[in-house]
């Protein structure tokens, strides 16, 4: 009874009917998902958002696999080895808090389900990638990001939790550093809608999208904050992956090197993970053993597909790639920060892409960043349900307005004769090429000059229509990585 009258009070208030959830999940990848899980589990109303929908958050080969201390008596030289890559800026106590829970994740991965790659002896094969003292990168193969999704996305419907696709999040609505709702785009119609609600959790893709276009990874659950107020951290970090196929998006796991895999010179000489970053390579894949083939067996067949390379005869070109580990500051609940960490905005929580923990520094090692999602999801999710089964839904009059500015925001899009969503998406990849070369103060004011004169012009639609509008998704896409690039030239 209880229950029902909390979901009744939360459907009507003030005699006018708003969607309201106690728990809203932002994102549709492995940290969004098990943050919905947990949260539910905990007896929280919980709701996923995303612009996509089902399958369409499963990343790609550069975080194919999960590192995990599985076969080591504890995981000090996993925590010791992240921290080597992060370098001073790494954070020494969530790198241990992470680390030493990468077997219990494994082991519920496991116990869901999850088919692990394996070795002689039936433990989970274990890979030794760049970075890492030990073997510890396991997985399944090429598939693993897709595998681990797909089986908690099963999670998911057995649940019976509720996912909302096509809706594209916009603005989260405050009063006073708290949180009442969320605006969001309904994709399908051009409508703007709203939910109230207790708490959010921000998991969405990286900020990849800056560098290339906002289908690489647009931000938003970073967007959605830096919005709201809260100051990104770990912005001026870059780190690299190295094993992208040249001219093209296709992103290789790293396993590939402990598996018959060789990193060369263009002089034909053997060439380290760190030669690939600064010179140009190719990867060399045809000593690699028949059992990979299997378990790389998608990745192979998109290099031939994509290319026309053959690998048993050719080697691979290869270019570095930006992996963004920036994001929202959290602490060890996965509530987000401000004021240097010293207060929590109440009832917004991070996760996975859309958050930092200070754990990668200013490197990083395979594996550790799926990880982090999974570690980072659970506990965002236990923490948000916790907090709104002890609160109430308040302020359902600055949820309408917040709707109307929101409207009116995506109605000036539509009257805008400034730059197309296009243009603003090359401007807005040489802006962060130029940062990225040349992080100085002279560049900086540079950059930001440029974002003045593209936020007085604003973004122009040549697609005028509502219904299906791809281009209005991408410009608000545009907009959110606008409003990144602004706090990383801001630093």
């Amino acid at each position: 009874m209880n229950q029902f009258k909390r979901y009744v009070h939360d459907i009507i208030v003030f005699g006018v009917v708003m969607e309201s959830w106690e728990v809203v999940v932002v994102g549709a990848g492995p940290a969004a998902l098990r943050a919905a899980i947990e949260s539910a589990d905990n007896g929280a109303t919980t709701v996923l958002i995303d612009s996509l929908g089902i399958g369409s958050r499963q990343g790609n080969a550069t975080l194919s696999g999960i590192a995990s201390s599985i076969c080591e008596v504890n995981s000090i030289s996993h925590r010791d080895d992240t921290i080597a890559a992060g370098g001073e800026g790494s954070n020494s106590i969530m790198a241990a808090t992470i680390c030493g829970e990468s077997v219990s994740i494994i082991s519920q991965l496991e116990r869901w389900g999850l088919v692990f790659r394996r070795d002689r002896e039936g433990m989970p094969h274990t890979s030794k990638a760049p970075g890492h003292s030990k073997p510890r990168l396991t997985g399944c193969g090429d598939s693993s990001v897709r595998e681990i999704t797909r089986l908690l996305e099963e999670q998911v419907i057995k649940r019976k939790i509720t996912r909302k696709y096509d809706c594209a999040a916009i603005s989260l609505i405050t009063d006073n550093q708290q949180i009442r709702g969320l605006t969001f785009l309904d994709i399908l119609n051009g409508e703007v809608n709203v939910i109230q609600s207790k708490t959010i959790i921000l998991a969405t893709e990286g900020y990849e999208g800056l560098w290339t276009t906002p289908s690489e990874g647009a931000g938003t659950g970073a967007a959605l904050a830096a919005k709201a107020g809260i100051t990104l951290v770990g912005m001026s970090n870059f780190p690299t992956h190295p094993l992208t196929i040249k001219g093209t998006n296709i992103h290789m796991p790293v396993e590939l090197l402990d598996s018959g895999g060789l990193l060369r010179k263009s002089n034909g000489d053997d060439a380290s993970f760190s030669d690939a970053v600064d010179e140009t390579c190719v990867l060399d894949l045809r000593e690699l053993d028949s059992d990979s083939k299997i378990w790389f067996s998608n990745i192979l067949s998109t290099i031939k597909n994509r290319t026309g390379l053959n690998i048993d005869v050719d080697v691979i070109p290869i270019s570095c790639s930006i992996i963004t580990t920036g994001g929202i500051p959290i602490d060890y609940k996965s509530r987000a920060t401000f004021n240097d960490g010293k207060m929590w905005f109440t009832g917004l929580y991070a996760a996975g892409r859309s958050a930092n923990t200070g754990m990668h520094g200013a490197g990083l090692l395979p594996g550790n960043i799926l990880l982090e999602d999974l570690f980072t999801g659970e506990r965002a999710g236990a923490a948000a349900s916790t907090w709104a089964l002890n609160e109430e839904f308040n302020n359902s009059e600055l949820i309408q307005i917040e709707q109307s500015n929101v409207r009116k925001e995506i109605q000036d899009l539509y009257l805008n004769d400034g730059k197309s969503v296009g243009q603003i998406s090359s401007t807005v990849s040489s802006l962060i090429s130029k940062i990225e070369d040349n992080y100085n103060e002279k560049t900086l004011n540079s950059v930001n000059q440029n974002l003045s004169e593209i936020n007085k012009n604003g973004i122009s639609l040549t697609d005028k229509s509502k219904v299906m509008n791809t281009e209005l998704l991408m410009a608000v896409q545009i907009k959110g990585l606008l409003t990144i690039l602004t706090q990383i030239a801001s630093n």
